[in-house]
């Protein structure tokens, strides 16, 4: 990136945390704002990406992203040998609001938003989110989370929080808290990772 860019790229993160101090009615202008200017800003972001709500017609595309992570059984607690109806049952579960993000008519990720308890813990969101393996490091997940939030914030939740984030996902950690979101906790060897062994997992958390 051009020295010149970097200023301005720190402004759009930091865009994020800033949002949490604005009247409700403009911190979704705000997190829109941030996350086209990250796009334009790092290049990562394809201008034709979109994001909408999943179809009963996006399963064949979203066990596509969904398999490989769930084989390589590294960043989700799913077991390795989870079928395609197990997969896309608990994906899409009654409970999930599901989104899809798209370029054209492809699917490079989808997440799936829902309460992070029941009754009293209702207030608090929770995402699963992952993103098509040729995807990677193109934005996808943050322009998905941004996304999340905004969403999360207009159905009148309070805040959210990850509950099971791996220890050793470098990449998600970085954009989580990125992202505005702090640790919170840390649960010891929680996660039995095939390459790493026992590795902890954090709870993340940040308020809408």
């Amino acid at each position: 990136m051009h020295e010149n860019l970097k200023p301005a790229l720190a402004q759009a993160k930091a865009g994020f945390l800033f949002g949490n101090t604005l009247a409700p009615s403009a911190r979704g202008f705000v997190f829109q704002f941030g996350v086209k200017l990250l796009a334009f800003l790092t290049g990562k972001v394809s201008a034709m990406l979109s994001i909408r709500k999943a179809t009963s017609e996006d399963k064949d595309d979203l066990w596509k992203i969904l398999e490989p992570v769930i084989r390589a059984g590294e960043t989700y607690d799913f077991p390795r040998q989870t079928s395609r109806q197990d997969a896309l049952t608990a994906w899409l579960a009654p409970d999930n609001q599901c989104f899809v993000a798209c370029e054209g008519d492809r699917l490079l990720g989808t997440y799936v938003l829902h309460p992070n308890r029941k009754g009293g813990g209702a207030h608090v969101a929770n995402c699963g989110y992952m993103t098509a393996s040729d995807a990677n490091g193109k934005g996808v997940a943050r322009t998905m989370c941004a996304h999340s939030l905004e969403v999360a914030r207009a159905q009148g939740f309070r805040a959210m929080q990850f509950n099971f984030v791996i220890a050793s996902n470098h990449r998600a950690v970085k954009l989580w808290t990125d992202m505005g979101f702090e640790t919170v906790g840390r649960v010891p060897e929680a996660f039995l990772h095939p390459v790493h062994g026992y590795t902890d997992a954090l709870v993340m958390y940040r308020r809408l």
